[in-house]
């Protein structure tokens, strides 16, 4: 497939030689001396990279680039003058330029901006700019994929573009429920690294022996249920990429052992004196200010400092109301799909109602209401009544404070069920004791299942259950197959 790469400049002289040192077998070049025309050829070609010349008769290339980035937001634009002043690129950038090139061109400079101007847009490609519905397809509809038309997850993907193809430790913060892995396969999708191993660990998931083990394997005789020798995630990921969710929950000792890693790449398994060398990139994120978990003494000033090479930060979904829309329309269809109804969408007075939520669960939330509410719906347009016991169950939630629950779960599971239970028992006719503690059961093994990246021994340990019981659950709940 071909990539569309448009010129617009009125020096004839500088398009041949741009066309000339570009020509390449994966792009199709347009040249254009007008910016009228230039307009109309990203109208109807729909290229992937522009490069404007600042300074065109009639119209400016920044009055050109406001009006195709209205066109195509997604269109990544290198800007190029011969007058190369503070101001110039500070306008390019505001506008939304890609980059900004000075005149005389270093041709090899030239291409490999281009480059990376082409895989930005291609990163791009795969959110949804647009406010209508385009069609996606079966893969697109299984995949998790990244939405948004807010500025600020367009800088984000400015930033992966710049900065996957680099070896570089990445930080990324944002709340619970933001999308922070998805960003994190991102970087590793479009990185030298994407042929090689990604490995995903939650460090809130396993205790810290365990974590230990997890992530750099332990020889046999370690401890007590170390029969064998284990290979660790890092081993694991030689060559790829290894990405480390909510590292604010990481040990103290750990933290040390880590640290190593990044900076001389090695390590011992534990129980063992044979030091490990290894190539990984790491990923980490969190969903606390390690800031201030520095203040408080609980995580190396160091080691926020190694991780935090390049960093994001993902906006709550709150702060990017704009793409709710967009998100709605993605889960309709994609969970229309997966249960074989026929959803046309969603009623204004329903969605006016899911924009006017707190969405404390971000993301995360937005889209397991929208699964639940298309599992409800009996029709063809998810109504208001598909989403009232949803939006107040979840309103009673809020964040829970283990804490103060302690060891009784009563509380937590009153507020759950109390205002879909009359629903529930209408829909289970008599079954809802089995059903609810079989539905539970099933979500406490799926779980534990997928934060141990379906590691039994782990998984049974954090259940505080024996892998026998854990394989018997597993094996009734079909946990792991395609109809689980």
């Amino acid at each position: 497939m071909k990539h569309g790469v448009i010129i617009l400049d009125d020096d004839v002289a500088i398009l041949q030689m741009l066309k000339t040192n570009l020509a390449s077998d994966d792009l199709h070049i347009y040249l254009e001396t007008d910016s009228e025309s230039a307009i109309k050829c990203i109208l109807t070609e729909h290229p992937s990279v522009a490069i404007i010349d600042i300074n065109l008769p009639n119209k400016s290339g920044f009055e050109v680039l406001q009006q195709i980035k209205k066109i195509d937001p997604g269109l990544s634009v290198i800007m190029a003058t011969a007058h190369n002043t503070t101001q110039n690129a500070i306008e390019a950038m505001k506008y939304g330029a890609y980059d900004y090139v000075t005149k005389p061109f270093d041709f090899r400079k030239m291409k490999t901006t281009v480059q990376k101007a082409l895989e930005c847009n291609l990163l791009n490609r795969k959110v949804r700019f647009t406010k209508e519905r385009e069609p996606v397809n079966k893969e697109a509809l299984d995949e998790d994929i990244m939405i948004g038309s807010a500025p600020e997850m367009i800088e984000i993907w400015k930033m992966v573009g710049k900065v996957a193809d680099s070896d570089a430790t990445a930080l990324i913060q944002g709340e619970s429920g933001t999308g922070k892995e998805l960003l994190a396969r991102a970087v590793y999708n479009y990185s030298k690294r994407k042929n090689r191993p990604f490995l995903a660990v939650n460090c809130a998931a396993l205790p810290e022996t365990l974590l230990e083990s997890e992530l750099f394997g332990h020889e046999k005789g370690a401890f007590t249920d170390a029969h064998t020798r284990r290979i660790g995630k890092f081993e694991q990921c030689n060559g790829g990429t290894i990405f480390l969710d909510e590292i604010g929950e990481m040990s103290m000792a750990n933290q040390g052992k880590l640290l190593r890693v990044l900076e001389n790449q090695e390590f011992e398994r534990v129980g063992g004196n044979e030091t490990i060398k290894v190539d990984v990139r790491v990923i980490a994120a969190t969903n606390k200010s390690l800031l201030q978990l520095v203040k408080e003494k609980t995580f190396r000033l160091d080691l926020f400092y190694r991780l935090r090479v390049v960093s994001f930060y993902l906006p709550a979904l709150r702060d990017r109301m704009e793409d709710i829309p967009l998100l709605i329309d993605l889960f309709i269809r994609r969970f229309s799909h997966k249960y074989g109804k026929k959803i046309k969408g969603i009623a204004p007075e329903a969605q006016e109602m899911l924009l006017s939520h707190p969405w404390e669960g971000n993301i995360r939330e937005l889209k397991n209401v929208i699964n639940s509410a298309t599992v409800l719906c009996k029709g063809d347009v998810l109504l208001p009544t598909d989403f009232d016991a949803l939006l107040e169950a979840r309103s009673g939630m809020k964040e829970i404070d283990l804490d103060m629950v302690g060891e009784d779960y009563y509380a937590v599971f009153w507020s759950m069920l109390e205002p879909v239970f009359e629903g529930l028992c209408a829909k289970n006719k008599g079954a809802i004791y089995e059903n609810i503690n079989m539905g539970l059961e099933k979500a406490l093994i799926h779980m534990a299942m997928q934060k141990t990246s379906n590691n039994q021994v782990v998984a049974a340990k954090l259940l505080g259950i024996s892998r026998n019981t854990l394989r018997d659950r597993i094996d009734r709940y079909k946990i792991g197959s395609p109809d689980s």
